[in-house]
């Protein structure tokens, strides 16, 4: 079973920057995709970005150029550059592993259990 497990979140001022890291771990797999979602309090879960086994990245309109995805394969782990962080930033944010287990044929959805970030004015 492949765990997925962020960490980073943190109290940040408007303007600071945060780097979450998202691991995942568990037998062996193949990562097709890493996604970064978050949801603030009372809303839906939005997708942030997210980055291909190939490296081609996607991101929501409110964060792009202020926020930086990126992966290490090796290690089977993704990282969520946060620069410029504004109050509406505020949200748990939720690590997606897209991945295929060893001998499986299917590609599964794997999520972690959120980091918080909160961003003060």
């Amino acid at each position: 079973q492949v765990q997925v497990v962020e960490s980073g979140g943190d109290l940040v001022q408007a303007g600071g920057s945060l780097r979450l890291s998202c691991a995942a771990s568990g037998g062996t797999f193949s990562i097709s995709a890493i996604g970064w979602y978050r949801q603030a309090p009372g809303k839906q879960r939005e997708l942030v970005t997210s980055i291909s086994s190939g490296g081609l990245t996607n991101y929501a309109d409110s964060v792009k150029g202020r926020f930086t995805v990126s992966r290490d394969i090796a290690k089977n782990t993704g990282f969520l550059q946060m620069n410029s962080l504004l109050p509406e930033d505020t949200a748990v944010y939720y690590c997606n592993v897209r991945a295929r287990p060893a001998g499986s044929i299917l590609v599964r959805d794997y999520w972690g259990q959120g980091t918080q970030v909160t961003v003060s004015s």
